[in-house]
């Protein structure tokens, strides 16, 4: 597993004033250079292979609420405040908008893309932007735990093609080819290495040989 958190008192307060300065002196080519690293990152933690979680507090605003909406799972201290305050700067949140509309839909993007309004942890929940809100740091660690012993507890290569589900078929309508594709796929994890330890291992009543 993949876990992200802020090294200070919060997860990500925002652009940094340096930076931010410095843009306004460069060109179009440079600010779009700069704006694909950052849309390439966000891509890269969305599409690997290994559990992502992204543990919030203090503050995630921005470009760091758009990390949390790239994390497979986010937990959230109380209190933890989020915004994104680009229409406040004359800018827009367009390269994390694809993770935060995927994460909380398009309406209630729209409406905190065109808003910038601030909210908290619940009011993250709520919406979807977070799965799980803990009391405080102490709740927050046993949150972390509790998620590690689950990514321990399953097949890598498993969460890997799980999570791979997702990424492929969410919005396809349904039929046969879909199907045929969902069925192609569950043949191909029978038959692999994992599949049959996994199955060997319930059926023997031990642990699978990847689980601690």
């Amino acid at each position: 597993m993949v876990i992200l958190r802020g090294a200070g008192k919060s997860f990500s307060a925002g652009a940094d004033l340096e930076w931010m300065k410095a843009a306004q002196h460069w060109t179009r080519e440079d600010n779009e250079q700069d704006a694909v690293a950052l849309a390439e990152m966000l891509r890269k933690l969305a599409e690997l292979p290994q559990m992502t979680v992204a543990l919030v507090q203090g503050a995630a605003m921005g470009g760091g609420a758009g990390l949390v909406a790239a994390c497979d799972i986010a937990v959230a201290v109380k209190g933890t405040k989020f915004k994104f305050s680009e229409v406040r700067l004359g800018l827009t949140p367009a390269t994390i908008s694809p993770f935060v509309i995927n994460a909380i839909g398009p309406r209630w993007a729209k409406a905190l893309f065109v808003t910038a309004e601030g909210f908290d942890a619940d009011y993250a929940e709520k919406i979807g932007l977070v799965q799980y809100v803990v009391e405080d740091f102490e709740a927050l660690a046993g949150m972390e735990e509790h998620i590690a012993s689950l990514a321990m507890g399953a097949a890598p290569g498993a969460i890997r093609d799980a999570k791979n589900l997702v990424l492929d078929f969410a919005g396809e309508p349904f039929s046969a080819a879909l199907s045929k594709e969902t069925a192609k796929r569950i043949a191909a994890r029978r038959i692999s290495d994992e599949g049959k330890e996994g199955l060997s291992a319930f059926l023997e009543k031990r642990k699978p040989n990847w689980a601690t």
